[in-house]
């Protein structure tokens, strides 16, 4: 018996443990080919956190981020990109960073994981510059 499960429940691919650690250990190696140490945070279909690891040296204040980043785009079903392009000054979700206690992240980094189109789960990265955080959460979603 394998200790994360494999059930698919309805049919639909959830964000087991194993699925969790493939999207992380994806994620660590797009981080180590460009050379940038990064947290990494997978959650689930409830945006609960499913794993996390923080690479040797990465920042200690990404932590937190990696993971709200996660929740943000379960959250929300979007990437974090995305919402950051609607909620600047003048924009329609301006000031949705200020919600959820501050853990909605408005700046690249965290994916939706899916299932079909359906939002599963999502990866959040950070340790890097924004536009780095998202290659290393595309390589994690990819895995997926």
């Amino acid at each position: 018996m394998a200790l994360s499960g494999s059930s698919e429940a309805n049919g639909k691919k959830n964000v087991t443990l194993d699925r969790a650690q493939t999207v992380i250990e994806a994620a660590l190696r797009k981080a180590a080919d460009i050379g940038v140490p990064m947290n990494v945070a997978v959650v689930d279909e409830g945006g609960n956190l499913k794993s996390f690891v923080r690479m040797d040296k990465a920042w200690l204040g990404s932590i937190q981020i990696a993971q709200d980043k996660a929740w943000t785009a379960r959250a929300f079903d979007m990437t974090t990109k995305e919402l950051a392009a609607i909620s600047q000054p003048e924009d329609p979700a301006f000031g949705i960073h200020t919600t959820n206690g501050g853990h909605v992240v408005v700046f690249p980094g965290g994916i939706p994981l899916k299932d079909g189109d359906e939002v599963v789960g999502a990866i959040g990265v950070s340790g890097g510059q924004p536009d780095q955080d998202h290659e290393v959460a595309e390589a994690g979603a990819a895995a997926f």
